[in-house]
């Protein structure tokens, strides 16, 4: 699991002309080794085919690619030090997975609003707190969806089941699709690195 060095929320830093070019952020959430729950890295690894990357393996969350106009990452659960990475960016897909409790299609979509609020299960932190904790913190956070597949079986494993591994391609459609609409350039710029202050 990712955490980042330092203290955390001891220092505010200005941000680079580099960091300050991203634009959106696509982070998946879920435990690989149970099944379906690891939907969110395979959706991830898809996307990151269509922009011309290599997939990340399952000891590589992506913190040491961010720099350009999509970036995605894969946590095993989200954690509040994310707010750090969100105040660089203006859209953050959040992905994982569900167990058909409460929604009413296979890819259910949510605009987030930012607040704190109860969490999934009592370890893990809700999307709209770490956007409610970047505001706080940095003052300012960006727009932020939610795309959460159904899940079929959540017993340990690794690999999807077929219905769930069904559901990838169009959720990687609608993230490309999500993207196009907040910014028509970020995707034909997503495969280009942002260049570092000279």
């Amino acid at each position: 699991m990712w955490c980042r060095a330092g203290t955390f929320g001891s220092e505010i830093v200005t941000p680079t002309a580099d960091r300050m070019k991203m634009r959106t952020l696509v982070a998946g959430f879920g435990n690989l080794y149970r099944r379906d729950d690891g939907v969110a890295r395979v959706v991830v690894n898809t996307l990151r085919e269509q922009l011309g990357r290599s997939p990340l393996d399952e000891m590589d969350d992506g913190f040491s690619e961010l720099g350009q106009a999509v970036d995605t990452v894969i946590l095993h659960q989200l954690v509040p030090e994310l707010a750090e990475d969100l105040r660089y960016y203006d859209l953050v897909i959040f992905v994982d997975a569900h167990v058909g409790t409460g929604f009413e299609t296979p890819i259910h979509e949510e605009a987030l609003a930012v607040t704190y609020r109860t969490p999934f299960v009592y370890h893990q932190t809700h999307p709209s707190t770490i956007l409610a904790l970047t505001r706080h913190m940095y003052g300012r956070a960006p727009e932020a969806i939610l795309l959460s597949v159904l899940g079929h079986d959540f017993d340990f494993g690794v690999g999807l089941s077929d219905s769930t591994a069904a559901l990838v391609e169009p959720t990687v459609d609608r993230i490309q699709a999500l993207i196009r609409e907040f910014s028509p350039t970020s995707v034909s710029e997503s495969a280009e690195e942002v260049a570092p202050d000279a």
